[in-house]
């Protein structure tokens, strides 16, 4: 038997984990069991309240096994790197990442933590490049799998359009827009009320990332802003701050804006065209100088998603997302194809023989 901990630092890593949770408890070899973080939110601006036991009682609702110990088992499975490494004993680590972006966090962590080997695995050939660009093809034992993420959006039937445009509200008749921006850095500020120019010729729905609600890493007038124009406007739909996977609504939705989310490559995955707001000075750097992007923000998807320089780029943006030339058609393709293999909803499955392989040879 293989004891197996599925590591939740944070609820909403949950999407990049359950797939292979689902994959490896078909498996009777092994013993799976969850660890859940603080995950804190901030309180008045300055209290940090942790959210562990919330997160429990829901994970408990779906059958899930349960665990307060990080020690005693053979394979850790986490959607970033461990936070204190040093409390899991000797174990194999698989690294699922929580998100499909270009920030640089991911690959960051992981060589920070050079005492300590992950097995990574990734979307597709450029994340890899990227890598090697760097010459940290070496730091961890790197899988090009697809990510399992990703496997729900191809999975039929998984996701019910009709079902979510019934429970939102919204106009059947009208395209939709879907405004997701980040945390940090964040079109927020930028887009403000403007947003509202899309009305009422499209169903707008917001999803604002979950740090955006918590108070922590970024201020809470992020979602107070929106929480008033939602109950100003009709057609706009915020999303609650309860409803962390936003794969529903990007299976949904249209087109969409963002800006340094990975919900922009997740958008590409579909084979969808969404909208980039490149901001001022995006191009930022971590403290140690690393850059906080694989890509610049200018060159992200270039001829195939629209950018937005500043907020009156709004509709002509849309417009173009909305009709797609041929060309923007042939970029896209050829974007998908570089950013992401096997767009089937089996990497989980690829997955799972690569950790049955790794467990044999443990």
């Amino acid at each position: 038997m293989i004891k197996v901990l599925f590591d939740l630092k944070k609820e909403y890593y949950f999407n990049s984990l359950q797939p292979v949770y689902e994959e490896l408890k078909k498996d009777p070899e092994y013993d799976i069991q969850f660890y859940v973080g603080k995950d804190e939110k901030r309180f008045l601006g300055i209290f940090l309240i942790p959210q562990k036991k919330q997160i429990e009682e829901k994970l408990l609702k779906l059958g899930l096994k349960l665990t307060d110990k990080t020690e005693g088992f053979d394979l850790v499975v986490c959607g970033d790197v461990l936070k204190y490494p040093q409390h899991y004993g000797d174990v194999v680590r698989v690294h699922l990442d929580h998100g499909v972006g270009t920030k640089t966090l991911r690959i960051r962590n992981i060589k920070k933590q050079k005492d300590y080997h992950y097995h990574v695995f990734l979307e597709g050939q450029c994340w890899y490049d990227y890598i090697k660009s760097l010459g940290w093809e070496n730091v961890a034992d790197f899988y090009l799998t697809g990510i399992p993420k990703l496997d729900p959006l191809f999975w039929d039937g998984y996701y019910d359009n009709k079902k979510l445009i019934k429970n939102l509200g919204i106009d059947p008749n009208k395209k939709t827009v879907l405004f997701a921006p980040s945390y940090k850095p964040s079109c927020i500020s930028y887009v403000q009320s403007r947003i509202t120019n899309l009305l009422p010729k499209y169903n707008l729905i917001i999803k604002l990332h979950p740090y955006s609600w918590g108070g922590k890493y970024a201020s809470h007038s992020q979602h107070k802003f929106y929480e008033k124009l939602a109950k100003k406007h009709k057609d706009v739909f915020l999303i609650e701050k309860e409803d962390y996977d936003i794969y529903p609504y990007l299976f949904l939705s249209d087109t969409l804006i963002s800006d340094t989310s990975s919900v922009i490559n997740e958008f590409l995955a579909l084979g969808k065209f969404g909208i980039i707001y490149v901001l001022p000075n995006s191009k930022l750097k971590h403290s140690d100088g690393m850059e906080s992007v694989s890509i610049d923000p200018k060159d992200w998807l270039e001829g195939a998603f629209p950018k937005m320089y500043k907020p009156e780029d709004l509709l002509p943006a849309v417009k173009s997302a909305l009709n797609p030339t041929p060309e923007m058609k042939r970029k896209l393709e050829e974007y998908r194809n570089y950013f992401f293999i096997g767009l089937d909803g089996k990497s989980s499955q690829r997955v799972k023989a690569k950790i049955d392989e790794i467990m044999k040879e443990k």
